[in-house]
């Protein structure tokens, strides 16, 4: 049994001593099969790696090839529109500078028509100097002669004031000693005590539209006395009350009157109009004496109409009294006052306008 056994095994262990060898050979060359074929397996997906490296890698150049096509294109379209916008800039360069050689040539002609202009700006002001001051010496002039021959302080105030705002509309700087001149003038001129002449005027005509008026002294009647004898006896007879008014007629044509007076003048209607009408003269040659600001023959009008109202009119009578105290009312108003002597300033405005007429030669 155990040599059946052994002989039984025998033949598998030899079996398996010469598969063992055999299986050896087989074994290495699946080993090397596996390995041929992982080998390819790696090549292949290195190779796929690669096909699909360089797949992406065209596509990729493809899209940059696009790209910078694109963006070519676009330069050269910018570069054609940046030559066409420097052909135009150099064009508009051209064009420029063909306007600023016009605008200097134009700005050469300004500088020279400039000079002119400054040159006749100057002659034109020295002579609107002198003209100006020519102005104010005629106004310091007329301002002399109303006070030299009127005495019109108003007139005269005006004409300096008027000088004055000339000279300052003038604006220069030499004028500030004539300005001072005439502002010392006016303040003079302004100190002066101010005389009503329409109100004193007024009071004027009124006294000589009362003169016709007024009552003489030869035309009062003295009340009648009271009859002797006591009341009149009632006369039956025609005859004796004819006699009565007769008698009493007769005693009327004599008069006695007691008028304070040395003697009574008797004026007949003509002369009283006339009297009537000096004593308008009068007033009226003392109006114009108020116009001129003459005090003296003011005055000596005045106590000339005074003199003949108190010796030929009703003193007694309310409206000869009352023209009385007007007149001597108006006679004892103050109407001229020392009046400044301006003819330094005018002499002064001569001399410097002549100075500039020198000066503008």
């Amino acid at each position: 049994m155990s040599e059946e056994t052994s002989s039984n095994q025998t033949p598998d262990a030899h079996d398996k001593a010469v598969a063992a060898p055999r299986a050896a050979p087989e074994s290495r060359v699946t080993s090397t099969v596996s390995r041929m074929s992982l080998t390819q397996l790696t090549l292949v997906v290195l190779v796929v790696i690669f096909i699909w490296q360089w797949l992406d890698s065209h596509n990729r150049i493809n899209q940059m090839q696009e790209v910078v096509a694109k963006r070519l294109t676009e330069v050269s379209g910018n570069n054609q529109a940046n030559q066409t916008l420097l052909a135009q800039s150099q064009e508009q360069v051209r064009d420029l500078g063909g306007k600023l050689s016009l605008l200097e040539n134009r700005f050469a002609e300004t500088q020279a028509q400039r000079a002119v202009l400054d040159a006749l700006y100057q002659d034109i002001s020295s002579n609107r100097d002198v003209g100006v001051l020519a102005d104010v010496e005629q106004v310091l002039l007329v301002a002399d002669q109303q006070l030299q021959l009127s005495a019109n302080v108003k007139a005269a105030l005006i004409a300096m004031q008027n000088a004055d705002s000339r000279l300052q509309r003038l604006d220069r700087p030499g004028l500030t000693d004539l300005r001072k001149r005439i502002a010392r003038d006016i303040e003079r001129l302004r100190a002066l005590p101010e005389v009503d002449l329409p109100l004193l005027s007024k009071q004027l005509e009124g006294i000589i539209l009362a003169v016709d008026k007024l009552p003489l002294a030869q035309d009062v009647r003295p009340p009648a006395s009271a009859k002797m004898g006591g009341p009149k006896p009632v006369e039956d007879n025609a005859w004796q009350r004819f006699w009565h008014e007769l008698w009493q007629e007769l005693r009327q044509l004599i008069r006695i009157e007691d008028t304070h007076q040395k003697e009574l003048p008797l004026l007949s209607p003509e002369q009283s109009f006339f009297m009537r009408e000096n004593v308008k003269l009068r007033l009226l040659t003392a109006k114009i004496a108020l116009l001129t600001h003459d005090q003296a023959g003011f005055r000596r009008e005045l106590h000339t109409v005074q003199l003949w109202l108190g010796r030929y009119c009703d003193n007694t009578a309310r409206s000869t009294q009352q023209v009385l105290e007007e007149v001597k009312k108006l006679s004892a108003t103050p109407i001229s006052a020392d009046l400044p002597d301006v003819s330094p300033t005018l002499d002064a405005v001569r001399n410097y306008r002549a100075a500039q007429e020198r000066s503008a030669k």
